[in-house]
């Protein structure tokens, strides 16, 4: 049986680097679920101008038909719709201010849901890292390991400012914002709940995030954790 690694948290909190990483040193798939509705709202827009996120109607016809996937090994990551690689497409700004209109939908949230308890349930892997916004609540509210990873505003904001070198520090940090109140009408990635493992990188490095998530998921399951920095 697939064990479920559960990690939620805002907007640069570092959830996919470090849901990565740990996925790399455990041996286990990596599961980004905030790419399945980039890569929806991609897909709606790609649908042609009349094409609007905001309209339910519109993002429920192209959920309707979603040839999405989506790769799980966190050393060869790729996404598609159909025949397109959308990779680097749905990290596109237009997609980026598109997405919340897409998640707010509830029967669209379901139908995602399911894909990604599909996809960990038939990954054929030990173990896969699930990271998003309501993953400990509602995608896998029983999985073994399940950790908010969090940090304070403006640290996330600097760190989504320097991997976004082409863009102004200010506009980052808008942008963040606006993405957390946006999501936060949807679902509450700010609050653990309870049995929720809390990891605050606020004053951690990568390294150190990495070995406090590392050593949350030793203490809760008997996995391949003697593997990880060789012990």
């Amino acid at each position: 049986m697939t064990v479920t690694i559960a990690i939620d948290g805002p907007a640069g909190s570092g959830k996919s680097s470090v849901s990565k990483q740990v996925a790399r040193q455990l041996g286990y798939g990596y599961l980004d679920t905030g790419a399945a509705y980039r890569a929806l709202a991609w897909h709606v827009l790609a649908q042609g101008d009349a094409a609007d996120t905001a309209d339910e109607a519109s993002v429920r016809a192209a959920a309707s038909d979603f040839p999405y996937a989506i790769s799980l090994d966190p050393d060869d990551y790729w996404v598609r719709v159909g025949d397109a690689d959308v990779t680097d497409a749905i990290r596109e700004p237009r997609v980026t201010a598109a997405v919340s209109g897409v998640a707010r939908i509830p029967a669209v949230r379901a139908q995602v849901n399911d894909l990604f308890r599909a996809l960990v349930r038939d990954s054929g892997r030990p173990g896969v890292v699930v990271e998003g916004r309501d993953i400990t609540t509602v995608v896998a509210p029983d999985a073994p390991v399940r950790i908010l990873l969090t940090a304070a505003a403006e640290v996330r904001a600097a760190r989504r400012s320097a991997e976004l070198t082409t863009e102004n520090a200010a506009v980052v940090a808008e942008a963040l914002h606006r993405r957390d109140a946006a999501d936060s009408t949807v679902v509450d990635f700010l609050t653990a709940a309870p049995g929720v493992s809390v990891v605050d990188s606020t004053h951690l490095d990568f390294a150190q995030t990495v070995e406090a998530v590392l050593d949350v998921i030793s203490a809760a399951v008997p996995t391949p954790q003697e593997n990880h920095h060789g012990r």
